[in-house]
């Protein structure tokens, strides 16, 4: 009782701060960025950009262009190389292996002190405070805390650092009033063989007094269940009984809420789940409010934020803008300036701010991750919407899913092609269950509904059951399976479906469209 009053007490010291954020977001932004520039000024990048000169945002922007990861690179590299005061003051020794799913390479994000401790782990701190601030009576400290990491360990460079997943970085040098209540132990956290981890990670648990979860839903259910198979019982809360949180980030939880439900069953305390929005770059987003499903922007984590309007996405010198500028139901695609020495970088997240006085936001997808193959501009919070009220309206739960166009041909009309992955078949057709989709995606989207319109230009989508496992395997085929690897939703190109569809060959259930008039 008085270790877990004494973790609240401790904990909750970050509630000053964080009401700072709410109340005072424009002032607090402004310091980081003259907090930023001023580290910033005698390094490599700040010298070739005269980082010293610049006066305002406005001088930034005309100095800094926003660059992607290849643009970025060169410095990076020489980072990793050894050499010091590059992008960030000092020499950087950990750079986080990112988690791209598609790309033949991967990036590797600079991960300097500043960043670990004044955006990373603050943000865990925080989040645990937001959770105890709202939940008076929980007693999660005298538990253990089960937290699923990424698939890969630390590989060093020749002496000079250490690459690997954010995870394992974190792992790696958490603070020992995390590390005292984390589980699995580090062996078992740092397994580079996914499918050998999870087993080793069920065992290990599975007798733990485990009271939080944290990770990606997806994997967390791959986790859970086996924890389940090995001990016979029906739900989590005959396992732990006072398992109280469940922290998540990485994809949207809509597809999985019900499945994480009907597992958990009954426990000791109220179940709850907090959302966060983080990356190898930063952590930029936390769920203040339980029950809601938007996002507090953390605006004292090191990171200067900048957004650039969606009909500006793609321009030569796109405009963008300050936190004072922004209007709600507006999206944006996210550019950020960070402790870790990532200067006007182009995170590829796009936002909803839903709230201005705090700035709150949502996560609607990915810059790159729409389909607009016949200018149905299909993004991604539309399709986990339409999959939510699909799998709604026929008791289905979906595990994962991605989706592509098919082109137009001369004797059809183009569409879309969606393989998923259940957990719970739908208890109608699968005809049906892409009914369902279609009827949200039109009442949604009016580009599409447009396009859909007697099927002129977009027939009726094409829904393809795969078995369990189908995308763990294309992962593993990819070098890919782990526990922060995530199949791409929307994609623009055929390579990903095209690549499963060899992979499982005559396996899979065709479902052909039917002939459907608007």
């Amino acid at each position: 009782m008085a270790l877990n009053s004494a973790f609240r007490w401790f904990i909750r010291r970050r509630m000053v701060n964080i009401e700072m954020v709410r109340s005072r977001p424009v002032e607090i932004q402004r310091a980081v960025f003259s907090n930023l520039l001023n580290a910033g000024r005698n390094t490599s990048f700040g010298r070739q950009h005269d980082l010293d000169s610049v006066k305002n945002l406005r001088d930034f922007q005309r100095r800094v262009p926003i660059r992607s990861y290849d643009e970025i690179k060169p410095w990076i590299d020489r980072a990793r190389d050894g050499e010091s005061d590059v992008l960030w003051p000092g020499t950087t020794k950990w750079f986080a292996k990112s988690s791209g799913t598609t790309a033949e390479r991967s990036k590797f994000l600079p991960v300097t002190r500043s960043a670990l401790y004044g955006c990373h782990f603050k943000g865990g701190q925080d989040l645990l405070a937001l959770f105890s601030d709202q939940r008076r009576q929980s007693k999660l400290y005298g538990g253990k805390h089960l937290v699923l990491g990424g698939s890969s360990s630390l590989t060093e460079m020749g002496g000079l650092g250490y690459t690997g997943d954010l995870s394992a970085i974190i792992v790696e040098n958490l603070p020992f009033w995390v590390e005292s209540r984390r589980t699995p132990h580090r062996e078992i956290a740092l397994m580079a063989e996914w499918e050998q981890k999870v087993d080793a990670m069920a065992r290990a648990t599975i007798k733990e007094d485990v009271r939080i979860l944290t990770g990606i839903p997806s994997w967390m259910l791959v986790i859970v269940k086996r924890v389940l198979e090995l001990s016979g019982a029906s739900t989590l809360g005959e396992v732990w009984p006072n398992l109280q949180l469940f922290m998540h980030g990485g994809v949207s939880f809509s597809p999985y809420r019900s499945e994480f439900e009907s597992l958990i069953g009954s426990t000791k305390y109220p179940f709850d789940y907090l959302e966060t929005h983080n990356a190898s770059e930063g952590l930029f987003g936390l769920q203040d409010r339980l029950g809601e499903n938007d996002l507090l922007l953390m605006l004292d984590y090191g990171i200067y934020f900048e957004f650039v309007p969606m009909s500006e996405w793609g321009s030569q010198n796109p405009v963008s803008l300050e936190l004072r500028e922004l209007e709600v139901g507006a999206e944006y695609a996210l550019v950020i300036t960070t402790s870790a020495g990532l200067w006007r970088y182009a995170l590829g997240d796009v936002v909803r701010v839903t709230e201005l006085h705090p700035f709150r936001m949502q996560v609607s997808g990915r810059v790159n991750a729409y389909l607009n193959a016949f200018g149905e501009e299909l993004m991604g919070h539309q399709a986990e919407k339409a999959m939510a009220e699909a799998c709604t309206l026929t008791g289905a739960m979906v595990r994962d899913y991605t989706a592509a166009p098919v082109y137009m041909r001369s004797n059809r009309t183009g569409g879309h092609e969606w393989l998923i992955e259940f957990v719970k078949n739908p208890q109608t057709s699968m005809l049906e269950f892409m009914a369902f989709l279609d009827a949200s995606l039109i009442r949604q989207n009016s580009d599409y509904a447009a396009k859909r319109t007697g099927g002129l230009a977009i027939e009726h989508p094409v829904g393809r059951v795969l078995e369990p496992g189908t995308f763990d395997a294309w992962l593993k085929s990819q070098g890919k399976l782990g526990g922060q690897h995530k199949i791409p939703r929307l994609s623009n190109e055929r390579q990903l479906v095209e690549q499963i569809l060899l992979l499982i060959g005559p396996k899979v259930k065709n479902q052909a469209p039917p002939v459907v008039t608007n």
